[in-house]
């Protein structure tokens, strides 16, 4: 079985709190790989509570963002529509519920590849290939870079960079 993993692509990370022209940018490129993946496909989503600046990321990251049940929590439309699963909500950057819930489907049906897009490449994209190349040692890991945007261009790169040295393949 292959795994498409789309990393929270919500609104306040495309063009709301902490949107970039970046990330508004890989918002046609992604559903365009979600509807080419020949696989199963999962997404994320960033999960926070209305005490979001009180906690340690809140207070290192003061803009609130993605607070549970707002519009800025939810999936872009045009993505959510093409994932009939329900995304797997997250209140910090990796998800061991992501890690655990793939755990349980490659005891049924053995995993053969794991690829990451979306949103940012150097926060919640980085955590969660790194999460699943733990999880997975063995299972090619892959971070569709054109499908992927980070706070700011550079972040990103040095997010690629970063991931190619724990052999996560990087397309390019």
């Amino acid at each position: 079985m292959k795994v498409l993993v789309v990393v929270d692509m919500q609104n306040d990370f495309i063009d709301g709190a902490l949107g970039t022209k970046e990330a508004v940018a890989i918002v046609p490129k992604v559903a365009e790989k979600i509807k080419g993946f020949d696989g199963l496909v999962l997404s994320t989503r960033d999960t926070h509570q209305a005490d979001y600046l009180e906690t340690q990321e809140g207070r290192n990251l003061p803009v609130e963002h993605c607070i549970q049940g707002t519009t800025g929590w939810q999936l872009r439309p045009e993505i959510a529509e093409l994932i009939p699963e329900e995304p797997i909500d997250k209140p910090s950057f990796g998800s061991l519920d992501l890690a655990g819930k793939l755990r349980e489907m490659n005891a049924r049906d053995k995993i053969e590849s794991i690829t990451l897009i979306g949103l940012c490449t150097d926060i919640c994209v980085i955590s969660n290939a790194m999460i699943l190349k733990a999880q997975f040692s063995e299972v090619p890991i892959s971070v569709d870079a054109a499908c992927c945007a980070g706070v700011t261009p550079e972040s990103h790169t040095r997010a690629l960079e970063a991931m190619k040295v724990c052999q996560i393949q990087v397309i390019e």
